[in-house]
């Protein structure tokens, strides 16, 4: 079994948005710490987080995927971007340990007309100078479909900026896999799950791949776009999709449709997920 929800918004609160999960038929979910488009954030009230927290040791809600601001470019080629960055980074890893044992997403950036490899040695960085042994959030770096310069495309790409983290905290890393990222990026999650899940195994290692995000794609295989699609409204199709859901290697953990909907839309798309996990 795999726990399943969609995006939500913060704004009337956690509570709030623990309720409207469990309305929807959902069990988890996603925010986003901060105005995914911007840098303000809406004040989290521990009263409010308390009671987020009581729907999770009631097991009524699983582990959620916090998500991070699109704006959040640690390896930019603008010195004001890369700090305000690490503010995001910082701040927001200490808002996550309100919300205990949870994970905190992000994209690993651009690295635009700088050298790559130098570009994942500062991800790795800021990471290595903010992330603590002893804390409870789980960081998880984001699998891309490779837009332009777009770090995190390839597995191999996000096994060495993991390499490149603190040892010392290395083991509070993991990885979320989206299907339209990854399908964009070129993985034939359709033609060949088993051989993508075994080249992550092989890269990464499939103890780290903490959640997923379930989204169909309205591109060809490897066409490095990003374009979301509805489940089933894609290249991927329902067939493979249901694959990703119901495949062993892949149970007990969140799944969050990022799926162009409202509210209505995730309430029919969540029920269709739990119809293959019968």
């Amino acid at each position: 079994m795999i726990y399943i929800g969609c995006h939500l918004s913060v704004s009337d609160g956690f509570r709030a948005m623990g309720d409207r999960i469990r309305d929807l038929g959902g069990d988890t979910f996603a925010f986003f710490t901060r105005n995914p488009r911007g840098g303000s954030g809406k004040a989290w009230e521990q009263e409010d987080l308390e009671g987020l927290i009581s729907l999770e040791k009631e097991g009524k809600i699983g582990k959620l995927v916090a998500h991070a601001p699109y704006t959040m470019n640690i390896c930019s080629d603008k010195e004001k971007t890369r700090e305000f960055a690490e503010m995001c980074f910082s701040e927001d890893l200490g808002k996550m340990e309100r919300l205990p044992g949870n994970y905190f997403n992000f994209h690993p950036g651009n690295f635009l007309k700088q050298d790559r490899d130098q570009c994942m040695e500062r991800i790795a960085d800021v990471l290595s100078r903010y992330m603590k042994p002893d804390q409870t959030t789980t960081v998880l770096l984001e699998t891309m479909a490779g837009k332009g310069t777009e770090l995190g495309r390839t597995f191999r790409e996000l096994s060495e900026i993991i390499n490149y983290v603190d040892p010392a905290v290395r083991n509070r890393l993991g990885v979320c896999l989206d299907t339209c990222h990854v399908w964009d990026g070129g993985y034939d999650i359709a033609g060949d799950l088993d051989g993508v899940l075994d080249e992550f195994q092989g890269i990464i290692g499939l103890d780290r791949l903490k959640a997923v995000h379930l989204n169909d794609s309205l591109n060809d295989l490897g066409a490095h776009k990003d374009r979301h699609a509805r489940l089933g409204e894609g290249k991927i199709g329902l067939e493979t999709l249901k694959a990703v859901v119901t495949h062993p290697a892949l149970q007990d953990k969140p799944f969050i449709l990022e799926t162009p909907n409202d509210m209505d839309g995730y309430r029919r798309e969540i029920a269709l997920v739990r119809q293959w996990m019968v």
